[in-house]
Order: C-alpha cells, then sequence, then structure tokens
C-alpha cells in the first residue's frame, strides 16, 4: 500500500459527514437551500506539481485551472475560491503568480473570498492551495466517480498526453512545440462541457494522473471492471512522439491533462467532443486493448503520492 493511499485510509475514518462521499470523489457535496455547494481543494508543490522554472503567471493560472477542471467533472458553476499562500521573499514571482491567478479568475467567473499566508523558510519549495467553491441547483445530479455500470462506454473529453509531453520537453531543455508546453502549464478546464454533462452521465471525473489509473479509480468505485481500448492523441503529439503502442502508454499515464473522464449509457448517443476509450465489464480490474490486441499493463499506470 502506498503513503498516499495509506493516509487516505486513515482519513476516511474521519470523514464521516455524507458530504465527503466517503472521500471517493474530488469534492465534497453540501445540500443547502435551493442548491448544492460543491467544494474542492488543490494543493501544488514546487519540484513535484511545477518545476522552478516555470513562469509564475502560468502556476497562478494552473491552481485555478485544476481546481475548476474538479468543478467540471460535477457539472458545476464555479463561484468563488479561498487561497492558502506561501511567502517566500521573492515579490516579482509573488506579483506574477497573482497576475497569472487573476487572470484565471476573471476567465472563468470565480471570485476569491479569501484564505490565509504564511512565510516560508529560506530555499524552501512553494506550496500554494487553493479551495474552490461551485454551485449546482438542486434536483440536479452531481455524478460522483463510483456511478458507472457494466456495459457503459468510457469517453474523454479530449486528447490525452500533450501535458505529459511538454514536461517531458520541458526537462529535456526544449522549449517547442509551444503547443505541448503550454498544455502543460496552461490547461484549460472543461466546465461547459460538464454542466452539460451531468444530467446524463453515470459516473464522472477529471483525468489528473493519468487515463490508465483515473480509469482503474473509476472502476474501482463503482465495483466494475474496465477495458481500455482507445487512446486518443493530438496530431502535434504525434508529430514529436509517434503513435506506437509505447506512445500511447506513454500518453495514457503520464497525467496533467484535465480533460473529463466520463460513463454514459451504452444506448446514450455522445454529445459532440467526447471520445470513445473503452467500456465497463462485471468483474474488477483494468485490462487494455490497442488494435485489437491485448497489451500488458505498464507497471505504473500514472501517477501517485507516496
Amino acid at each position: 500500500m502506498s503513503g498516499e493511499a495509506d493516509i487516505l485510509r486513515r482519513l476516511r475514518e474521519l470523514a464521516t459527514d455524507p458530504a465527503a462521499r466517503g472521500l471517493l470523489d474530488d469534492v465534497a457535496v453540501v445540500p443547502t437551500i435551493g442548491q448544492q455547494i460543491i467544494l474542492t481543494s488543490d494543493s501544488m508543490v514546487e519540484g513535484v506539481h511545477f518545476r522552478s522554472d516555470d513562469p509564475a503567471e502560468t502556476v497562478g493560472w494552473k491552481l485555478a485551472a485544476v481546481n475548476l477542471s474538479d468543478l467540471a467533472a460535477k457539472g458545476a458553476a464555479p463561484s468563488s475560491c479561498m487561497l492558502n499562500y506561501a511567502l517566500t521573499g521573492d515579490a516579482r514571482w509573488d506579483n506574477g503568480f497573482l497576475d497569472g491567478l487573476s487572470r484565471a479568475l476573471r476567465s472563468f467567473g470565480m471570485h476569491l473570498i479569501g484564505g490565509d499566508t504564511v512565510a516560508m523558510p529560506e530555499g524552501a519549495p512553494r506550496v500554494i492551495g487553493l479551495t474552490a467553491i461551485g454551485e449546482v441547483p438542486n434536483g440536479q445530479p452531481v455524478p460522483s466517480r463510483s456511478g458507472a455500470r457494466p456495459g457503459d462506454i468510457l469517453y474523454v473529453s479530449g486528447p490525452v498526453g500533450d501535458a505529459g509531453a511538454g514536461l517531458a520537453l520541458l526537462n529535456e531543455g526544449k522549449s517547442a512545440p509551444a503547443e505541448l508546453i503550454r498544455a502543460y502549464r496552461v490547461p484549460t478546464p472543461h466546465l461547459t462541457l460538464g454542466q452539460s454533462l451531468a444530467m446524463m452521465a453515470h459516473a464522472m471525473m477529471d483525468v489528473s494522473d493519468g487515463l490508465l489509473i483515473d480509469a482503474a479509480r473509476m472502476a474501482a468505485a463503482s465495483d466494475c471492471a474496465i477495458e481500455i481500448s482507445h487512446v486518443p492523441l493530438s496530431e502535434i503529439y504525434e508529430s514529436v512522439r509517434g503513435r506506437t503502442v509505447e506512445a500511447r502508454l506513454a500518453a495514457a499515464t503520464a497525467g496533467d491533462d484535465y480533460v473529463l473522464l466520463v460513463a454514459l449509457p451504452k444506448d446514450r448517443d455522445p454529445p459532440h467532443g467526447l471520445i470513445e476509450v473503452g467500456q465497463f465489464k462485471r468483474g474488477e480490474g483494468i485490462t487494455l486493448r490497442l488494435d485489437g490486441k491485448a497489451v500488458k499493463l505498464p507497471d505504473r499506470l500514472g501517477y501517485e503520492h507516496g
């Protein structure tokens, strides 16, 4: 058992309120008069979630975007947020971060309403966190990751692997293609699509840690097995990495994509923009077939903490 899994097991013993959804989802859902309040929180650590040389503006944007992506996966409309910010004494970086955060908040209609600031020891990595708050009308379903059923089709709302390829390029000392670098640094949450899917999806979450690991998590939460039969790639990804089985496995395990992962009934025509990637079945676990052939799963299905 990983360190993260062990901590989550202990935390679930504490999270007994129904709003917590057993800590098996990416949000908490608090019913109120007239609407449901959707709460999500994400933290980013320098050297783990972003590179030390990433422009501060992109880090501010990304912190908002990863939280907004969780709201998108619940069909929620963004409302407000609270920021926890660790000061490092670098005023230029701090102001750049706030510029990027401000652009994201304005772009997606989310208002800052509070938070906390602390000082970090000199030389410590930056640690920043945001809690995002969204709203869903009462009576509208808030899809969890645990509602998929055998026979459901699994879709994603875009290609995967671009962000991982962008990070790999930066780690190799390269700065192009710019589209891949941007996919890693400046993700776009699929809010409008998420809101349109909420009424029809059996299960929904975003792909943050990799297509394979997040599909496996959805299947496990739903007491189903999942077979992945397609790994959608962008043209720019293929131009750099190709579309070999190895290239597709790299794309499916890289993470940071922030596309939506959606389970829909087999007889439901998918909305425009969704790409079929697999099907839920009875049983448990995840299998992979590409080009009609069984493919051995990689040792690492995606990103895990600890």
